[in-house]
């Protein structure tokens, strides 16, 4: 029986070496231990070995048995290790320059919201920020939209269901709906609420609407918002600020022009167009870019400000519309495509 365990090791250790598959070392490991297995065989044997030599020969089988199970230990860690190899691919060489192409850039909407933020803290605003969930009284009511009004209604406005609670405003009014955010003046409200006038500043973020993805439009878009409330500011004022925004980001080529129009809030309140025919793919005289006017002495009572005392304007646009302007991007969609061969062109 020894001779025969000798052969059996002699045997497997050259042909385990070979295996380099999973499923080759499951039927060679069977061949060896399996139930009809060659060592299995030779260890039904024992009962016909002499009962006097049965300690010496269980020793000499246990001392082969573990040696062979060494054997298929090895073989099954090898072959372990070059599956994870081959899932992982070639070895990379640290000493190699890198395939990366480059490091990243800023998305153009950031590039752009960036650089609005940059001309007009150089006129005195600062930064205010506010919650993308909104409630009614901040989104509409504080800023004097009735509740008739069509951005009021389901199928403009992204609500919430009516047991839904949000820890983000100090209101606690029974039945007050939230919502998603429709333009960034909720920021305005919150702003003038916690201090008194003067105040200046640019609420740049996302919004929502309820709107048909097409080239010019989008239900998850970017707005940036500016208040100014002082004491004797004018429609002057206004035009003067707005003129010295987008000749800076535009050019000293681009001018502007109000024209009447009617918003809630504002009072009175302008259409803002541009003519900026020296940018790429601009072909119309007047661009409409946003809307303006002067603060409603309604929304100044509503948050405790005497308008006898403050005036002030506000004005708004959406990023994206500035972004294909100084881009001359032609579809609101490229934005949100994550296309890395659109990105790098603004590297």
């Amino acid at each position: 029986m020894q001779d025969t365990l000798s052969a059996i090791l002699a045997k497997a250790q050259p042909e385990l070496a070979t295996l380099q598959t999973r499923a080759e070392f499951e039927a060679a490991k069977a061949r060896y231990v399996g139930p009809n297995g060659e060592f299995t065989a030779l260890m039904k044997q024992m009962g016909a070995v002499p009962k006097e030599q049965r300690p010496a020969m269980g020793k000499l089988i246990n001392e082969a048995k573990a040696r062979l199970q060494a054997e298929l230990d090895l073989t099954l860690e090898r072959i372990a290790a070059a599956e994870i190899t081959a899932q992982l691919g070639p070895a990379v060489d640290p000493s190699l320059p890198s395939p990366d192409a480059g490091p990243g850039t800023r998305h153009p909407l950031t590039q752009v919201r960036e650089e609005m933020c940059r001309i007009l803290r150089k006129a005195g605003f600062t930064i205010a920020d506010g919650p993308e969930v909104e409630t009614e009284y901040y989104c509409f009511d504080a800023l004097c939209t009735p509740a008739e009004h069509p951005a009021r209604a389901e199928q403009d406005t992204f609500y919430f269901p009516g047991n839904a609670v949000f820890s983000n405003t100090p209101r606690k009014v029974p039945g007050e709906k939230y919502l998603l955010r429709t333009h960034t003046s909720s920021v305005q409200i919150r702003t003038m609420l916690q201090g008194e006038p003067p105040i200046r500043i640019v609420s740049p973020g996302r919004v929502y609407r309820r709107d048909t993805s097409d080239a010019t439009h989008s239900a998850n878009f970017h707005q940036l918002e500016c208040l100014y409330v002082d004491k004797n500011v004018t429609v002057r004022d206004l035009k003067a600020l707005l003129d010295y925004i987008f000749a800076s980001l535009l050019g000293k080529d681009t001018k502007t022009r109000f024209r009447p129009h009617y918003f809630g809030y504002t009072e009175p309140s302008f259409e803002v167009d541009l003519s900026a025919k020296h940018l790429p793919k601009v072909n119309k005289d007047w661009i409409e870019i946003g809307g303006c006017g002067m603060v409603d002495p309604a929304v100044f009572e509503g948050v405790g400000y005497d308008p006898e005392v403050w005036t002030g304007y506000a004005f708004g646009m959406g990023l994206e519309r500035l972004a294909m302007l100084v881009y001359g991007i032609d579809d609101i969609r490229y934005f949100y495509q994550n296309d890395v061969r659109f990105l790098k062109q603004f590297a």
